[in-house]
């Protein structure tokens, strides 16, 4: 990455590759990339420093070591972390952070997936807006394996992602599924051969990227607030939407397509 900054002593890595484009690295290859409970917080920090710092577009969220998005919570720090009913929910707090920090970015969040997404590394991916995987990736939420429930709150991001009944297979059953079978339900934008992965990824990120942000983020809360069909939600698209009316971007858009030429989007 060009422009970088690390968190949680280098296991969460944030970077800016070019103009536009955000990448958040989960940083603990040797470990599948597990998270700790000091990675759940720095999440929420390093997408806000990408966002406000870097003025980005998109973030690609994934995991390093190019074998495995995420094997979910680290769980070497249970016996310690989450022990007891009290200690359970703060650590579940933390997580909480991290899934509503990638699901109301404002902006899109693009997770690349190989190899393992399980438990809460599925759950990160859930919160995107966007997945596309290789055909390596192997997804699992083996939460009821273990005798734990799913935080509440971020149910909404795993049924968005598989639909009602494949999510409550997923949970009540906990069993492993292919990324074949992800895509067929709609939970993967797409999916690819390993070696075009990074390629797709980048293309579909320019992409994102090269249009008139203001747009991306209007669109954004609009279909969050037909899901949620919350009153506050619904003001906040209406918001947005009416601030494209008035932008340069707006104008720029229509100076370019009546120039023939590509348009110069600044977000403004």
């Amino acid at each position: 990455m060009g422009v970088k900054k690390s968190y949680s002593d280098g296991a969460i890595l944030a970077g800016s590759t070019e103009p536009g484009l955000g990448r958040l690295v989960l940083n603990r290859p040797e470990k599948r990339n597990a998270l700790t409970d000091a990675m759940w917080r720095a999440i929420p920090d390093a997408i806000d420093w990408l966002v406000i710092k870097q003025n980005v577009r998109v973030i690609v969220i994934e995991g390093a070591g190019g074998r495995d998005f995420s094997a979910g919570a680290d769980i070497g720090e249970f016996d310690t972390l989450r022990n007891d009913a009290n200690s359970a929910r703060s650590y579940e707090a933390g997580n909480s952070l991290a899934f509503g920090a990638i699901r109301n970015a404002p902006v899109p969040m693009l997770a690349v997936i190989r190899g393992i997404c399980f438990g809460g590394g599925f759950g990160l991916a859930a919160a995107a807006d966007l997945r596309i995987a290789d055909d390596t990736a192997r997804l699992a939420i083996p939460a009821a394996r273990l005798g734990l429930a799913y935080p509440v709150d971020a149910m909404i991001d795993l049924v968005r992602a598989l639909g009602d009944q494949q999510a409550r297979h997923a949970l009540y059953t906990g069993k492993e599924f292919s990324a074949e079978h992800a895509r067929d339900i709609g939970c993967l934008f797409s999916l690819c051969a390993p070696e075009v992965l990074d390629r797709q990824a980048t293309e579909l990120a320019r992409s994102i990227a090269g249009v008139a942000p203001l747009s991306v983020r209007a669109s954004k809360a609009a279909i969050t607030a037909l899901k949620s069909r919350t009153e506050d939600d619904l003001r906040k698209a209406k918001a947005f939407a009416d601030a494209t009316f008035e932008s340069r971007d707006y104008a720029e858009g229509r100076a370019a397509f009546r120039d023939r030429r590509g348009p110069d989007f600044k977000g403004e």
